[in-house]
């Protein structure tokens, strides 16, 4: 029975990863084209270059991590000794250097491909920390669920104060100076932070499980099991359009505010003395509900299956995004509405979408007697980053397109 400490433990490490990659999915798009100083278009093909790259590293991070032997175990030391790195470089991927435009692409290209490498480097390990801290079945479902609930917490706390904390280190000023300063100290407490649930996660939690070596297929056997794997496929395709959608989406929020609605307008909201921006209260608002989602999405699966539930739910969300992109600026609160809604939405498919890659592995033994998971997964994770980098690429695309200008009336 694992105690709750260790359990605790376990959920600060996905607070610390989902912070920093909220701040990555929801801010670092506009802070390179309205604080940093680069074209959106290329924004656009940086993100997509370094992250198809990185889609293709988390596989052999896993291979590596899986031999390694320290006397803390196989993943731990990953969270010891990357801990202090990731925050280094997550911090300094938001520092704005007094460099030509042609100096800050390529600052802008290092920091951002060396945050990717080091989030990978710790954030495999510590997903895979789960499968030897207890063999359990009940226990990993336990220490699933802490893992999710502390990931929603990290980021539902720094989508709600980041914005608070930039203006506030900024002085309220829109001069962009200190609003290069702003960020940089903003994302410095979040680094701290990070690097400090790392370090607790690596103190609180134990490897118990040592793995028994079994022999192994081929791996040209697995690769050729998976092509043949039609619904592996067919998730493959649902998933790069999920990961499409939300990037897309996520991406474009803060443009959204700051362009459409014009969030200034309305000044800062004061919630327990605390000053909060318009738009802070929007994605946090969203976190909370694809909370909602998640908890929804196995009652409902369980009454109507798996599929039509991932369908319903892809479905509903684009129709309600068709109509979110409709409203009038003044519409706050039909604004906030379908925010929520949408963001239940979210949150129900990318539980049923791990789900339904489990039953792919089932398939793949019934039809070959060889489940190949870990290559079921990999190759999975390689395609939702896949999706991701298509969707932040082309929300750079799309606004250089349509002749986007950083900080002048649009």
């Amino acid at each position: 029975m694992i105690k709750l400490k260790e359990k605790i433990g376990y959920g600060f490490g996905d607070a610390a990863s989902s912070m920093f990659w909220k701040l990555f999915g929801m801010y670092l798009l506009f802070f390179y084209t309205d604080v940093f100083g680069m074209e959106a278009a290329a924004v656009g093909t940086m993100f997509l270059i370094t992250r198809v790259w990185d889609s293709f590293f988390d596989p052999v991070v896993g291979v590596v991590a899986d031999r390694t032997q320290t006397r803390w175990g196989k993943f731990r030391p990953y969270l010891l000794f990357l801990a202090i790195p990731f925050a280094v470089i997550g911090i300094f991927t938001f520092f704005t250097p007094a460099f030509s435009s042609s100096g800050k692409a390529v600052y802008a290209y290092v920091t951002y491909s060396l945050m990717m490498i080091v989030y990978s480097g710790i954030n495999v390990p510590y997903a895979s920390l789960l499968g030897v801290m207890s063999p359990d079945p009940k226990d990993r479902n336990v220490l699933s669920t802490f893992r999710m609930t502390f990931a929603y917490i990290g980021s539902f706390v720094t989508l709600l104060m980041f914005m608070p904390m930039v203006n506030y280190f900024s002085g309220n000023s829109k001069a962009i100076e200190d609003q290069q300063h702003g960020w940089f100290m903003a994302v410095v407490v979040i680094g701290i932070a990070c690097a400090l649930l790392f370090l607790l996660c690596f103190a609180l939690t134990n490897e118990r499980v040592k793995p028994i070596k079994e022999k192994q297929a081929p791996l040209i056997d697995d690769l050729k099991d998976l092509i043949k794997n039609r619904p592996w496929w067919i998730l493959l395709g649902a998933g790069v359009s999920a990961l499409i959608f939300n990037s897309i989406r996520d991406g474009a929020t803060i443009y959204y505010f700051k362009y459409f609605v014009d969030e200034d307008a309305f000044g800062t909201i004061r919630l327990l003395n605390i000053p909060f921006v318009l738009s802070g209260l929007y994605l946090a608002l969203g976190q909370a509900a694809n909370i909602l989602g998640v908890i929804l999405a196995a009652p409902i699966s369980n009454r109507i299956g798996k599929r039509y539930t991932y369908m319903s739910a892809m479905a509903l969300a684009t129709v309600l995004s068709i109509l979110f992109y409709s409203l009038d600026s003044n519409d706050i609160t039909l604004i906030f509405t379908l925010q929520v809604l949408i963001s239940i939405c979210a949150g129900s498919i990318f539980p049923l979408l791990w789900s339904m890659y489990a039953d792919c592995a089932d398939y793949s033994e019934v039809k070959t007697g060889n489940r190949a998971t870990g290559l079921i997964f990999s190759s999975s994770s390689m395609s939702q980053k896949l999706g991701w980098a298509i969707g932040t690429a082309m929300t750079g695309w799309l606004l250089a397109y349509f002749g986007f200008e950083a900080n002048q009336v649009q």
